[in-house]
């Protein structure tokens, strides 16, 4: 099997996988950075969310072999201090019930929130709808949101 020499959250890893192995599954398997989950395996309930060069991806869907040399952060390298700005609105304000979904959730406000521009609260509804929570805790997530956002502003 070929072997993948891949960055992850600032750390070249490697992984001796088939080439058409999804990234969650090198992650969560191979490499056991469990923070990404599994969901629907066809990159639709969001819950396999991480960053790759900063823009949100899905890792069920995406075959290791297409990674190349991009940069992917999961919510392991976002946590790894417990100081970004995220994660600290998401305790402050108890976002998470079950957890399931919330790496997602907060990679993709991460991502949002990451350039100059400041993003409108249309733009974060959309890309949150691209992760279900089955929980229901929206409420707490955008009242996190919204603080973080006029916080940037």
């Amino acid at each position: 099997m070929p072997e993948y020499k891949i960055n992850i959250n600032g750390k070249v890893l490697t992984a001796e996988v088939d080439p058409e192995t999804p990234l969650l599954w090198v992650l969560r398997d191979t490499l056991g950075l469990t923070g990404t989950k599994y969901g629907c395996g066809i990159g639709v309930c969001g819950s396999c969310t991480v960053l790759i060069d900063g823009e949100i991806e899905r890792s069920c869907s995406l075959p290791v072999s297409k990674l190349g040399n991009r940069k992917v952060t999961t919510i392991e390298g976002l946590a790894e201090n417990r100081n970004h700005p995220v994660l600290k609105k998401w305790i402050e304000h108890e976002v998470s019930q079950c957890g399931y979904c919330q790496p997602a959730q907060i990679l993709t406000v991460a991502a949002l929130l990451d350039g100059e521009k400041i993003p409108s609260w249309q733009e974060v509804e959309t890309a949150l709808t691209g992760v279900i929570c089955r929980c229901g805790t929206y409420p707490r997530i955008k009242t996190a949101v919204q603080e973080l956002l006029k916080e940037k502003g």
